[in-house]
Protein backbone atom coordinates (compact mmCIF):
# COMPACT_ATOMS: atom_id res chain seq x y z
CA UNK A 1 0.00 0.00 0.00
CA UNK A 2 1.34 3.32 -1.01
CA UNK A 3 2.00 6.09 1.73
CA UNK A 4 -0.44 9.37 2.00
CA UNK A 5 0.95 12.29 3.33
CA UNK A 6 -0.36 13.50 6.30
CA UNK A 7 -1.96 16.07 5.33
CA UNK A 8 -4.60 13.97 3.39
CA UNK A 9 -4.04 11.03 6.33
CA UNK A 10 -5.08 13.50 8.62
CA UNK A 11 -7.66 16.19 6.78
CA UNK A 12 -10.48 16.05 9.29
CA UNK A 13 -13.38 14.46 8.37
CA UNK A 14 -16.66 15.68 11.26
CA UNK A 15 -16.98 19.23 12.31
CA UNK A 16 -15.51 17.42 15.79
CA UNK A 17 -11.60 16.99 14.51
CA UNK A 18 -11.38 20.43 12.53
CA UNK A 19 -8.74 21.96 14.58
CA UNK A 20 -9.02 26.04 15.23
CA UNK A 21 -12.31 27.47 13.28
CA UNK A 22 -14.33 27.15 16.37
CA UNK A 23 -16.61 30.48 15.46
CA UNK A 24 -17.34 28.57 11.72
CA UNK A 25 -17.97 25.05 13.16
CA UNK A 26 -20.48 26.62 15.65
CA UNK A 27 -22.45 28.47 13.21
CA UNK A 28 -22.55 25.54 10.71
CA UNK A 29 -23.60 23.21 13.41
CA UNK A 30 -26.58 25.21 14.76
CA UNK A 31 -27.71 25.92 11.24
CA UNK A 32 -27.82 22.46 10.76
CA UNK A 33 -29.58 21.56 13.80
CA UNK A 34 -32.56 23.97 13.27
CA UNK A 35 -32.11 23.01 9.45
CA UNK A 36 -31.85 26.58 8.81
CA UNK A 37 -29.53 26.12 5.55
CA UNK A 38 -28.71 28.83 2.88
CA UNK A 39 -27.93 28.10 -0.41
CA UNK A 40 -24.64 29.64 -0.73
CA UNK A 41 -21.62 29.49 1.59
CA UNK A 42 -18.57 31.55 0.79
CA UNK A 43 -15.68 31.01 2.99
CA UNK A 44 -12.16 33.32 2.45
CA UNK A 45 -9.60 32.38 4.26
CA UNK A 46 -5.25 32.25 3.77
CA UNK A 47 -3.99 28.73 2.27
CA UNK A 48 -4.51 25.36 4.29
CA UNK A 49 -6.94 26.83 7.25
CA UNK A 50 -9.56 24.49 6.18
CA UNK A 51 -12.23 26.03 3.64
CA UNK A 52 -12.19 23.01 1.21
CA UNK A 53 -12.14 20.51 4.37
CA UNK A 54 -15.11 22.37 5.23
CA UNK A 55 -17.06 22.29 2.48
CA UNK A 56 -16.42 18.63 2.01
CA UNK A 57 -17.78 18.03 5.97
CA UNK A 58 -21.01 20.71 4.95
CA UNK A 59 -21.41 18.68 1.81
CA UNK A 60 -21.87 15.02 3.81
CA UNK A 61 -24.03 16.67 6.44
CA UNK A 62 -26.29 17.80 3.71
CA UNK A 63 -26.05 13.96 2.69
CA UNK A 64 -25.40 11.70 4.96
CA UNK A 65 -28.36 8.75 4.50
CA UNK A 66 -29.25 9.57 8.25
CA UNK A 67 -30.58 12.68 7.38
CA UNK A 68 -29.78 16.42 7.59
CA UNK A 69 -27.30 16.61 10.53
CA UNK A 70 -24.39 18.13 12.12
CA UNK A 71 -22.82 14.85 12.96
CA UNK A 72 -22.78 12.75 9.69
CA UNK A 73 -22.05 9.20 10.40
CA UNK A 74 -19.21 8.65 8.10
CA UNK A 75 -19.95 5.37 7.68
CA UNK A 76 -22.53 5.37 5.21
CA UNK A 77 -21.92 5.34 1.57
CA UNK A 78 -22.18 9.09 0.82
CA UNK A 79 -19.91 9.29 3.60
CA UNK A 80 -17.80 7.16 2.05
CA UNK A 81 -17.71 7.94 -1.32
CA UNK A 82 -17.49 12.48 -0.41
CA UNK A 83 -14.35 11.11 1.74
CA UNK A 84 -13.03 9.15 -1.13
CA UNK A 85 -13.59 12.15 -3.67
CA UNK A 86 -15.99 10.03 -5.89
CA UNK A 87 -19.34 11.55 -4.88
CA UNK A 88 -21.59 11.81 -8.31
CA UNK A 89 -23.65 14.85 -6.62
CA UNK A 90 -20.22 16.51 -4.87
CA UNK A 91 -18.92 18.36 -7.86
CA UNK A 92 -15.31 20.32 -7.14
CA UNK A 93 -14.58 22.87 -9.79
CA UNK A 94 -11.41 24.82 -9.89
CA UNK A 95 -12.16 28.16 -10.86
CA UNK A 96 -8.48 28.88 -11.61
CA UNK A 97 -8.77 26.79 -15.12
CA UNK A 98 -12.51 27.21 -15.69
CA UNK A 99 -12.59 30.78 -15.48
CA UNK A 100 -14.53 31.51 -18.67
CA UNK A 101 -18.35 31.96 -19.01
CA UNK A 102 -18.91 29.22 -21.25
CA UNK A 103 -17.47 26.91 -18.78
CA UNK A 104 -19.85 28.40 -16.11
CA UNK A 105 -22.72 28.57 -18.22
CA UNK A 106 -22.35 24.74 -19.04
CA UNK A 107 -21.91 23.94 -14.67
CA UNK A 108 -25.43 26.00 -14.45
CA UNK A 109 -27.45 24.51 -16.57
CA UNK A 110 -26.57 20.86 -15.37
CA UNK A 111 -27.59 22.22 -11.82
CA UNK A 112 -31.48 22.28 -12.81
CA UNK A 113 -31.45 18.39 -13.01
CA UNK A 114 -31.96 16.33 -9.64
CA UNK A 115 -29.06 14.67 -8.01
CA UNK A 116 -28.12 11.31 -9.10
CA UNK A 117 -27.28 9.44 -5.36
CA UNK A 118 -27.64 11.66 -3.13
CA UNK A 119 -30.15 14.68 -1.12
CA UNK A 120 -28.43 17.77 -2.52
CA UNK A 121 -26.36 18.30 -5.73
CA UNK A 122 -23.21 20.44 -4.23
CA UNK A 123 -21.02 23.12 -6.28
CA UNK A 124 -18.06 23.83 -4.60
CA UNK A 125 -15.45 26.48 -6.79
CA UNK A 126 -12.65 26.89 -5.07
CA UNK A 127 -10.78 30.12 -6.03
CA UNK A 128 -13.89 31.75 -6.90
CA UNK A 129 -12.46 35.23 -6.97
CA UNK A 130 -10.40 33.51 -10.37
CA UNK A 131 -13.51 34.11 -12.39
CA UNK A 132 -14.32 36.14 -15.21
CA UNK A 133 -16.27 39.09 -14.59
CA UNK A 134 -19.04 37.56 -17.43
CA UNK A 135 -18.59 33.85 -15.58
CA UNK A 136 -19.55 35.83 -12.32
CA UNK A 137 -22.28 37.75 -13.94
CA UNK A 138 -23.70 34.15 -15.72
CA UNK A 139 -23.65 32.69 -11.99
CA UNK A 140 -25.98 35.66 -10.76
CA UNK A 141 -29.42 34.77 -10.79
CA UNK A 142 -28.83 31.07 -10.55
CA UNK A 143 -26.96 31.82 -7.80
CA UNK A 144 -29.45 33.53 -5.89
CA UNK A 145 -32.35 31.26 -6.65
CA UNK A 146 -31.09 27.96 -6.92
CA UNK A 147 -33.50 25.33 -7.39
CA UNK A 148 -34.02 23.15 -4.04
CA UNK A 149 -31.83 20.80 -4.14
CA UNK A 150 -28.54 22.75 -4.89
CA UNK A 151 -26.36 24.22 -2.41
CA UNK A 152 -23.55 26.92 -3.44
CA UNK A 153 -20.04 26.16 -1.84
CA UNK A 154 -17.32 29.01 -2.62
CA UNK A 155 -14.06 29.51 -1.13
CA UNK A 156 -11.55 32.04 -1.91
CA UNK A 157 -8.23 33.12 -0.53
CA UNK A 158 -9.04 36.97 -1.97
CA UNK A 159 -12.47 37.71 -0.96
CA UNK A 160 -11.85 41.28 -2.20
CA UNK A 161 -11.90 40.52 -5.80
CA UNK A 162 -15.20 38.77 -5.90
CA UNK A 163 -17.98 41.27 -7.03
CA UNK A 164 -20.32 42.51 -4.21
CA UNK A 165 -23.32 41.15 -6.17
CA UNK A 166 -22.01 37.69 -5.34
CA UNK A 167 -20.92 38.59 -1.76
CA UNK A 168 -24.62 40.14 -1.46
CA UNK A 169 -25.97 36.69 -2.10
CA UNK A 170 -23.62 34.31 0.00
CA UNK A 171 -23.27 33.32 3.98
CA UNK A 172 -19.48 34.90 4.75
CA UNK A 173 -17.54 33.08 6.99
CA UNK A 174 -13.88 34.12 7.23
CA UNK A 175 -11.45 31.20 8.15
CA UNK A 176 -8.50 31.96 10.90
CA UNK A 177 -5.20 31.83 10.19
CA UNK A 178 -3.80 28.96 13.01
CA UNK A 179 -2.36 30.18 15.63
CA UNK A 180 1.16 28.87 16.81
CA UNK A 181 0.29 27.20 20.06
CA UNK A 182 -2.18 25.61 18.19
CA UNK A 183 -0.64 24.10 15.20
CA UNK A 184 2.18 22.76 17.37
CA UNK A 185 -0.22 21.07 19.63
CA UNK A 186 -2.10 19.52 16.94
CA UNK A 187 1.38 18.35 15.87
CA UNK A 188 2.37 16.71 18.68
CA UNK A 189 -1.19 14.87 18.89
CA UNK A 190 -0.61 13.60 15.25
CA UNK A 191 3.11 12.45 16.33
CA UNK A 192 1.85 10.64 19.10
CA UNK A 193 -0.71 9.17 17.37
CA UNK A 194 1.88 7.86 14.86
CA UNK A 195 4.19 6.94 17.59
CA UNK A 196 6.87 8.80 16.65
CA UNK A 197 9.24 11.50 19.00
CA UNK A 198 9.35 14.65 18.97
CA UNK A 199 10.93 17.56 20.45
CA UNK A 200 8.99 20.93 21.71
CA UNK A 201 11.31 23.11 20.07
CA UNK A 202 10.92 21.34 16.83
CA UNK A 203 7.56 21.45 16.79
CA UNK A 204 7.18 25.17 17.87
CA UNK A 205 10.18 25.97 14.75
CA UNK A 206 7.65 23.65 12.40
CA UNK A 207 4.64 25.60 13.23
CA UNK A 208 6.42 29.02 13.14
CA UNK A 209 7.48 28.60 9.41
CA UNK A 210 3.79 27.15 8.91
CA UNK A 211 2.82 30.75 8.98
CA UNK A 212 -0.74 29.87 10.41
CA UNK A 213 -1.23 27.25 7.31
CA UNK A 214 -1.99 23.76 9.31
CA UNK A 215 -1.35 21.88 5.72
CA UNK A 216 2.20 23.65 5.10
CA UNK A 217 2.91 22.74 8.82
CA UNK A 218 1.72 19.11 8.21
CA UNK A 219 4.11 19.12 4.92
CA UNK A 220 6.49 20.50 6.67
CA UNK A 221 6.28 17.81 9.48
CA UNK A 222 6.16 14.85 6.27
CA UNK A 223 9.77 16.72 5.25
CA UNK A 224 11.26 16.56 9.04
CA UNK A 225 10.35 12.61 9.65
CA UNK A 226 11.97 11.98 6.81
CA UNK A 227 15.00 14.49 6.99
CA UNK A 228 15.54 13.09 10.88
CA UNK A 229 15.03 9.48 10.13
CA UNK A 230 11.88 9.05 11.80
CA UNK A 231 12.52 11.32 14.56
CA UNK A 232 11.90 14.81 15.35
CA UNK A 233 14.55 16.84 16.92
CA UNK A 234 15.27 20.40 16.89
CA UNK A 235 18.84 20.93 15.59
CA UNK A 236 17.75 18.42 12.42
CA UNK A 237 14.48 20.69 11.87
CA UNK A 238 16.67 24.02 12.11
CA UNK A 239 18.95 22.61 9.98
CA UNK A 240 16.17 21.66 7.60
CA UNK A 241 14.78 24.88 7.55
CA UNK A 242 17.62 26.87 7.17
CA UNK A 243 16.54 28.68 10.42
CA UNK A 244 18.34 31.16 13.19
CA UNK A 245 19.15 29.09 15.98
CA UNK A 246 17.94 30.77 19.36
CA UNK A 247 21.29 30.76 20.45
CA UNK A 248 22.83 33.17 17.90
CA UNK A 249 20.38 35.81 18.42
CA UNK A 250 21.14 35.05 22.71
CA UNK A 251 24.75 35.33 21.94
CA UNK A 252 24.15 39.26 20.18
CA UNK A 253 22.44 40.39 23.28
CA UNK A 254 25.04 38.95 25.05
CA UNK A 255 27.69 40.52 23.49
CA UNK A 256 25.47 43.69 23.26
CA UNK A 257 25.12 43.78 27.27
CA UNK A 258 28.50 43.22 27.38
CA UNK A 259 29.68 45.91 24.97
CA UNK A 260 31.55 43.59 22.82
CA UNK A 261 31.35 44.01 19.13
CA UNK A 262 33.72 41.65 18.10
CA UNK A 263 31.54 38.85 19.52
CA UNK A 264 28.59 40.37 17.06
CA UNK A 265 30.21 39.75 14.30
CA UNK A 266 31.45 36.79 15.40
CA UNK A 267 27.89 35.68 15.36
CA UNK A 268 27.35 37.53 11.59
CA UNK A 269 30.79 35.29 10.85
CA UNK A 270 29.36 31.79 12.09
CA UNK A 271 25.91 32.53 10.65
CA UNK A 272 27.57 33.59 7.36
CA UNK A 273 29.40 29.82 7.33
CA UNK A 274 26.50 27.97 7.61
CA UNK A 275 25.02 29.41 5.05
CA UNK A 276 21.69 31.10 7.17
CA UNK A 277 19.46 33.59 5.56
CA UNK A 278 19.99 36.88 7.11
CA UNK A 279 16.46 38.23 6.16
CA UNK A 280 15.27 35.18 8.19
CA UNK A 281 17.70 36.33 11.29
CA UNK A 282 16.73 40.10 11.29
CA UNK A 283 13.04 38.87 11.38
CA UNK A 284 13.90 36.55 14.21
CA UNK A 285 15.45 39.18 16.39
CA UNK A 286 12.22 41.85 15.80
CA UNK A 287 10.43 38.68 17.18
CA UNK A 288 12.87 38.25 20.05
CA UNK A 289 12.74 42.04 20.80
CA UNK A 290 8.84 41.66 20.64
CA UNK A 291 9.17 38.47 23.29
CA UNK A 292 11.49 40.52 25.42
CA UNK A 293 9.43 43.47 25.46
CA UNK A 294 6.36 41.65 26.31
CA UNK A 295 8.62 39.92 29.33
CA UNK A 296 9.32 43.31 30.47
CA UNK A 297 5.69 44.72 30.42
CA UNK A 298 3.37 41.51 30.97
CA UNK A 299 5.54 38.63 32.30
CA UNK A 300 2.71 36.64 33.05
CA UNK A 301 1.92 36.31 28.90
CA UNK A 302 5.27 34.08 28.76
CA UNK A 303 3.97 30.71 28.56
CA UNK A 304 5.41 28.32 31.20
CA UNK A 305 6.51 25.57 29.35
CA UNK A 306 8.36 28.02 27.12
CA UNK A 307 12.27 26.58 26.93
CA UNK A 308 13.44 30.27 26.52
CA UNK A 309 11.37 31.53 29.32
CA UNK A 310 14.07 32.03 31.93
CA UNK A 311 16.45 33.28 29.53
CA UNK A 312 13.68 35.76 28.22
CA UNK A 313 13.28 37.16 31.88
CA UNK A 314 16.89 37.56 32.61
CA UNK A 315 17.61 39.46 29.35
CA UNK A 316 14.43 41.59 29.87
CA UNK A 317 14.92 42.34 33.38
CA UNK A 318 18.54 43.81 31.85
CA UNK A 319 17.31 45.47 29.50
CA UNK A 320 16.19 49.36 29.10
CA UNK A 321 12.31 49.08 28.10
CA UNK A 322 12.89 52.07 25.32
CA UNK A 323 16.22 50.66 24.12
CA UNK A 324 14.00 46.96 23.65
CA UNK A 325 11.80 49.46 21.10
CA UNK A 326 14.28 51.13 19.60
CA UNK A 327 16.30 47.74 18.87
CA UNK A 328 12.77 45.92 17.38
CA UNK A 329 12.61 49.32 15.24
CA UNK A 330 16.32 48.68 14.52
CA UNK A 331 15.77 45.04 13.43
CA UNK A 332 12.69 45.89 11.13
CA UNK A 333 14.67 48.54 9.12
CA UNK A 334 17.70 46.68 9.09
CA UNK A 335 15.40 44.10 7.33
CA UNK A 336 13.42 45.98 4.69
CA UNK A 337 17.02 48.10 3.97
CA UNK A 338 18.63 44.51 3.16
CA UNK A 339 18.09 44.50 0.00
CA UNK A 340 19.69 47.79 -0.98
CA UNK A 341 22.61 46.54 0.94
CA UNK A 342 26.47 45.37 -0.98
CA UNK A 343 25.25 42.23 0.41
CA UNK A 344 23.02 40.17 3.01
CA UNK A 345 25.93 39.91 5.10
CA UNK A 346 27.11 43.30 5.14
CA UNK A 347 23.24 44.72 5.59
CA UNK A 348 22.89 42.37 8.81
CA UNK A 349 26.42 43.66 10.04
CA UNK A 350 25.55 47.24 9.25
CA UNK A 351 22.47 45.84 11.53
CA UNK A 352 24.49 44.66 14.50
CA UNK A 353 26.44 47.74 14.36
CA UNK A 354 23.56 49.77 14.97
CA UNK A 355 22.09 47.88 18.05
CA UNK A 356 25.60 48.32 19.22
CA UNK A 357 26.15 52.21 18.36
CA UNK A 358 22.93 52.50 20.70
CA UNK A 359 23.71 50.23 23.40
CA UNK A 360 22.59 50.83 26.86
CA UNK A 361 24.47 51.21 30.34
CA UNK A 362 23.34 48.83 32.67
CA UNK A 363 25.44 49.61 36.05
CA UNK A 364 27.66 52.16 37.57
CA UNK A 365 30.84 50.67 36.41
CA UNK A 366 29.89 50.93 32.60
CA UNK A 367 32.06 53.90 32.34
CA UNK A 368 34.97 51.40 32.99
CA UNK A 369 33.94 49.29 30.54
CA UNK A 370 33.59 51.84 27.65
CA UNK A 371 30.25 52.78 26.31
CA UNK A 372 28.58 56.06 27.33
CA UNK A 373 24.66 55.87 28.43
CA UNK A 374 23.76 56.45 24.59
CA UNK A 375 25.60 55.36 21.37
CA UNK A 376 25.44 58.89 19.96
CA UNK A 377 28.77 60.22 21.15
CA UNK A 378 27.87 63.60 21.74
CA UNK A 379 31.13 66.00 21.43
CA UNK A 380 31.85 68.60 24.61
CA UNK A 381 29.68 72.06 24.25
CA UNK A 382 31.92 75.30 24.18
CA UNK A 383 31.62 76.51 27.81
CA UNK A 384 30.48 79.90 27.87
CA UNK A 385 32.05 82.89 29.54
CA UNK A 386 32.05 82.00 33.40
CA UNK A 387 31.13 78.89 32.93
CA UNK A 388 33.52 75.86 33.80
CA UNK A 389 33.56 73.07 30.91
CA UNK A 390 31.85 69.72 31.85
CA UNK A 391 32.77 66.76 29.89
CA UNK A 392 30.95 63.72 29.53
CA UNK A 393 33.77 61.83 30.84
CA UNK A 394 34.33 63.71 34.03
CA UNK A 395 34.98 61.27 36.98
CA UNK A 396 32.18 60.18 38.63
CA UNK A 397 33.36 62.54 41.83
CA UNK A 398 33.06 65.59 39.67
CA UNK A 399 29.81 64.32 38.41
CA UNK A 400 28.22 64.34 41.78
CA UNK A 401 29.37 67.55 42.55
CA UNK A 402 26.20 68.92 40.82
CA UNK A 403 23.48 66.97 42.69
CA UNK A 404 25.56 67.00 45.96
CA UNK A 405 25.42 71.36 45.59
CA UNK A 406 21.60 71.12 44.60
CA UNK A 407 20.72 68.61 47.41
CA UNK A 408 22.72 71.00 50.01
CA UNK A 409 20.78 74.41 48.77
CA UNK A 410 17.30 73.16 47.22
CA UNK A 411 16.18 76.44 47.50
CA UNK A 412 18.86 77.41 44.75
CA UNK A 413 17.74 77.97 41.34
CA UNK A 414 20.48 76.00 39.06
CA UNK A 415 20.72 77.95 35.20
CA UNK A 416 23.17 75.55 33.89
CA UNK A 417 20.83 72.72 31.88
CA UNK A 418 23.84 71.22 30.52
CA UNK A 419 25.71 70.60 33.73
CA UNK A 420 22.66 68.89 35.70
CA UNK A 421 22.25 66.82 32.40
CA UNK A 422 25.57 65.79 32.47
CA UNK A 423 25.34 64.43 35.52
CA UNK A 424 21.89 62.89 34.90
CA UNK A 425 21.98 58.89 35.51
CA UNK A 426 19.53 58.77 32.29
CA UNK A 427 19.61 57.08 28.69
CA UNK A 428 17.70 56.41 25.38
CA UNK A 429 14.62 58.61 24.48
CA UNK A 430 14.71 60.19 27.95
CA UNK A 431 17.68 61.92 27.73
CA UNK A 432 17.86 62.59 23.61
CA UNK A 433 14.32 64.82 25.05
CA UNK A 434 16.46 65.98 27.36
CA UNK A 435 18.58 66.73 25.50
CA UNK A 436 16.36 69.38 23.26
CA UNK A 437 15.07 71.06 26.07
CA UNK A 438 16.15 74.43 27.94
CA UNK A 439 15.57 74.99 31.83
CA UNK A 440 13.00 77.56 32.20
CA UNK A 441 12.23 77.25 35.92
CA UNK A 442 12.76 75.57 38.81
CA UNK A 443 11.39 76.11 41.85
CA UNK A 444 9.93 74.17 44.78
CA UNK A 445 8.66 70.62 43.91
CA UNK A 446 8.26 71.83 40.12
CA UNK A 447 11.13 71.96 37.57
CA UNK A 448 9.97 73.45 34.07
CA UNK A 449 11.37 72.61 30.66
CA UNK A 450 11.01 74.75 27.18
CA UNK A 451 11.12 72.19 23.46
CA UNK A 452 11.07 73.43 20.84
CA UNK A 453 7.29 72.31 18.49
CA UNK A 454 10.06 71.21 15.67
CA UNK A 455 10.89 68.55 18.27
CA UNK A 456 7.62 67.26 19.76
CA UNK A 457 7.97 64.01 18.51
CA UNK A 458 10.26 63.26 21.34
CA UNK A 459 7.31 64.04 23.88
CA UNK A 460 5.80 60.89 24.94
CA UNK A 461 4.81 60.02 28.43
CA UNK A 462 7.54 56.90 28.96
CA UNK A 463 10.87 59.46 28.11
CA UNK A 464 8.69 62.02 30.37
CA UNK A 465 8.19 59.65 33.05
CA UNK A 466 12.06 58.48 33.59
CA UNK A 467 13.28 62.04 32.95
CA UNK A 468 11.01 63.27 35.98
CA UNK A 469 12.51 60.12 38.09
CA UNK A 470 16.07 60.96 37.19
CA UNK A 471 15.63 64.76 38.34
CA UNK A 472 14.27 63.46 41.55
CA UNK A 473 17.06 61.43 42.41
CA UNK A 474 19.29 64.10 41.04
CA UNK A 475 18.03 66.96 43.54
CA UNK A 476 17.31 64.21 45.97
CA UNK A 477 13.46 65.28 46.41
CA UNK A 478 10.31 65.25 44.58
CA UNK A 479 9.82 67.05 41.65
CA UNK A 480 7.08 66.99 39.22
CA UNK A 481 8.23 67.60 35.55
CA UNK A 482 6.71 69.99 33.44
CA UNK A 483 7.43 70.67 29.52
CA UNK A 484 6.22 73.66 27.31
CA UNK A 485 5.53 73.35 23.55
CA UNK A 486 6.90 76.93 22.58
CA UNK A 487 9.69 78.49 20.48
CA UNK A 488 13.17 79.27 23.09
CA UNK A 489 16.62 81.06 22.78
CA UNK A 490 17.57 77.28 21.03
CA UNK A 491 20.65 76.85 23.70
CA UNK A 492 19.69 73.44 24.46
CA UNK A 493 22.23 71.28 25.13
CA UNK A 494 22.04 69.86 22.21
CA UNK A 495 22.74 72.40 20.35
CA UNK A 496 25.68 73.62 22.46
CA UNK A 497 26.66 70.41 21.15
CA UNK A 498 26.58 71.48 17.81
CA UNK A 499 28.14 74.43 18.11
CA UNK A 500 31.11 73.04 19.91
CA UNK A 501 31.46 70.77 17.19
CA UNK A 502 31.31 73.31 14.37
CA UNK A 503 33.75 75.63 16.29
CA UNK A 504 35.95 72.57 16.75
CA UNK A 505 35.68 72.22 12.98
CA UNK A 506 36.08 75.35 12.21
CA UNK A 507 39.74 75.84 14.33
CA UNK A 508 40.75 72.48 12.61
CA UNK A 509 39.88 73.78 9.14
CA UNK A 510 41.99 77.24 9.91
CA UNK A 511 44.91 75.26 11.57
CA UNK A 512 45.17 73.26 8.11
CA UNK A 513 45.12 76.29 5.92
CA UNK A 514 47.71 78.29 8.15
CA UNK A 515 49.70 75.39 7.47
CA UNK A 516 53.28 76.70 5.73
CA UNK A 517 53.51 73.33 3.67
CA UNK A 518 49.63 73.53 3.01
CA UNK A 519 49.90 76.90 1.51
CA UNK A 520 52.99 76.14 -0.16
CA UNK A 521 50.64 73.22 -2.27
CA UNK A 522 48.15 75.56 -2.74
CA UNK A 523 49.86 78.07 -4.59
CA UNK A 524 52.25 75.95 -6.32
CA UNK A 525 49.40 73.74 -8.12
CA UNK A 526 46.52 75.91 -7.35
CA UNK A 527 44.92 73.41 -5.21
CA UNK A 528 41.75 73.66 -3.38
CA UNK A 529 41.48 72.91 0.18
CA UNK A 530 38.46 70.17 0.69
CA UNK A 531 36.58 71.08 4.23
CA UNK A 532 34.92 67.72 4.34
CA UNK A 533 38.71 65.71 4.18
CA UNK A 534 39.79 67.53 7.65
CA UNK A 535 38.72 65.72 10.84
CA UNK A 536 39.38 67.72 14.21
CA UNK A 537 41.73 66.02 16.68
Amino acid sequence: MSYQVLARKWRPRTFASLVGQEHVVKALTHALTAQRLHHAYLFTGTRGVGKTTLARILAKALNCEAGVTATPCGICSACREIDAGRFVDLLEVDAATNTKVDEMRQLLENAVYAPTRGRFKVYVIDEVHMLSNSAFNAMLKTLEEPPEHVKFILATTDPQKIPVTVLSRCLQFNLKQMTQPLIAGHLRHILEVEAISAEVGALHLLARSAAGSMRDALSLLDQAIAHGSGKVEEAQVREMLGAVDLDHLFSVTDALLAGDAVAMLRVADEMAARSLSFDTALQEMASLFTRLQVAQIAPQAIADDLPERERLLDIASRLDPEFVQLAYQIAVHGRHELPLAPDEQAGFIMTLLRLYAFRPVLDDDSEARGPPATATRRATPAPSAGQTALTPAATPAAAAQPAARSAANPGSVPTDWNGILTALRVSGMARELAQHCELRDLAGARIVLRLSPTHRHLLMKPAQDKLEQALTEHFARPLQLAIELEEGTGDTPAAAAQRGRRERMDRAIASVEQDGFVREIIEMFDATLVDSSIKPV
